[in-house]
């Protein structure tokens, strides 16, 4: 039976010591097998290429037929880890935290347990009528994200 360890294991086999990277692994009731992998520089379609045809080879159609895909991540699904966030800076992000909040903004800096995002609001001026806007940021930790995306723009 083909399980999401093996392929996993057979896809960090093939991208140990790169700079790519597995973000998912879907298998169908019909052994329809999606590979997703995302890269610290981006992933081209050689990347994908060369990824599928390991796997393939590493696998026994005799034993269990099935079907490959290996994509990239692609830019409307979800941010799933860490290492994803930096080729980001720049971007805004839209999060959806665990705690039921949201929070959008630019993307400044990330590290290995958070993120800074800057937005921008309207506040009333210190002195006198009228209202101002104001830059502020959002520390955000891994760990408090239920899901992050890029805001594209169009």
């Amino acid at each position: 039976m083909i399980t999401n360890e093996n392929i996993l294991q057979l896809a960090n086999q093939h991208l140990n010591n790169t700079n790519l990277f597995v973000t998912g692994i879907k298998i169908g009731s019909d052994n329809t097998i999606n590979v997703f992998i995302d890269g610290d520089a981006g992933v081209t379609i050689a990347n994908c290429v060369e990824l599928s045809r390991f796997i393939e080879q590493n696998l026994d159609r005799e034993k269990e037929d099935f079907s490959l895909d290996v994509s990239s991540h692609g830019a409307a699904t979800p941010l799933v880890s860490p290492r994803q966030y930096p080729k980001h800076v720049g971007r805004d992000l839209e999060i959806k935290l665990l705690d039921g909040t949201k929070a959008e903004g630019s993307l400044a800096e990330c590290n290995d347990e958070e993120i800074k995002l800057l937005f921008s609001v309207r506040e009333p001026k210190p002195i006198g009528k009228g209202k101002v806007t104001v830059t502020k940021q959002h520390i955000i930790k891994y760990n408090q994200i239920k899901e992050s995306r890029i805001k594209l723009k169009f």
